[in-house]
């Protein structure tokens, strides 16, 4: 494991993983925190060895979002805006824009900001204990971390403002009926479950998953011509890759696909 302190970064062959690491804090976030998320997740990009990665919390959170208790954490809106644009902002920009797959498994609750970390991963797996929370209106604050833009986009409109008016901790089975997360699963299974996924994912063409969320994430700006002329380009792009050949010679061969993720 990599020397950090808030948080546990483990290689494993051409999988990384990424555990929040403060649970006598349920993994609430503070600055030193979000600086070395930020430098483990530097990290896996830079990579080309990598095909995964797993992000998940220690002890019996995921996390609970900001520690209000760190000195200058939240003041005025100077203050506010430096924390989001120099700690937060490049976490979750630098998430979401990883070209592997990544996967959050949550174990316990997953609130504000760990919330919106959580909704960065491309699939999130949830025990069924788990919850997420938007619990920006308690404390008077607006959703941030990303999480107004995943949530509509993944819950709809209606939802995602019943979630931040309310205030109220959505279980890990509405999650997954909602499709806020990708599945719930009992507690006992969890490590199993993202074992398997991962298995899966980090065997699996890379190219082609970091082509295809490049697609999804560039179709809410794009009108429906737009979106059929950047999947022609992207998807010419897969077709020249060496797993797309590996691919169709492994389906006309009757055989299981041995993909490099190049």
């Amino acid at each position: 494991m990599t020397g950090y302190r808030a948080i546990l970064f483990e290689r494993k062959e051409t999988t990384a993983r990424i555990t929040l690491n403060r649970p006598d804090k349920l993994n609430s976030f503070t600055r030193e925190m979000l600086t070395e998320l930020n430098a483990a997740i530097s990290e896996v990009a830079t990579d080309p060895s990598l095909r995964l990665l797993i992000l998940d919390g220690s002890g019996r959170a995921f996390g609970a979002g900001q520690d209000l208790r760190e000195a200058g954490a939240i003041g005025g809106p100077a203050a506010v805006r430096e924390q989001l644009g120099h700690y937060y902002d490049p976490v979750m920009r630098k998430l979401a824009g990883l070209e592997i797959p990544t996967l959050a498994a949550v174990n316990g609750i997953a609130a504000g900001a760990s919330c919106g970390l959580a909704l960065a991963c491309d699939l999130v797996v949830a025990a069924r204990s788990a919850s997420f929370l938007m619990a920006f209106a308690r404390i008077g604050l607006v959703p941030d971390g990303g999480a107004t833009y995943w949530l509509p986009r993944k819950i709809g409109l209606a939802r995602a403002l019943g979630m931040t008016l309310l205030a109220e901790p959505v279980t890990a089975e509405q999650a997954e009926r909602w499709g806020l997360i990708w599945e719930c699963v009992d507690d006992e299974k969890l490590a199993a479950r993202v074992e398997a996924l991962a298995q899966l994912l980090a065997n699996g063409p890379t190219r082609a998953y970091a082509l295809a969320k490049r697609a999804f994430q560039g179709s809410g700006a794009n009108n429906f011509e737009q979106q059929l002329a950047l999947e022609a380009e992207l998807q010419a792009l897969a077709a020249g890759t060496a797993d797309s050949r590996e691919g169709i010679a492994a389906f006309l061969e009757k055989r299981t696909a041995k993909f490099l993720g190049h």
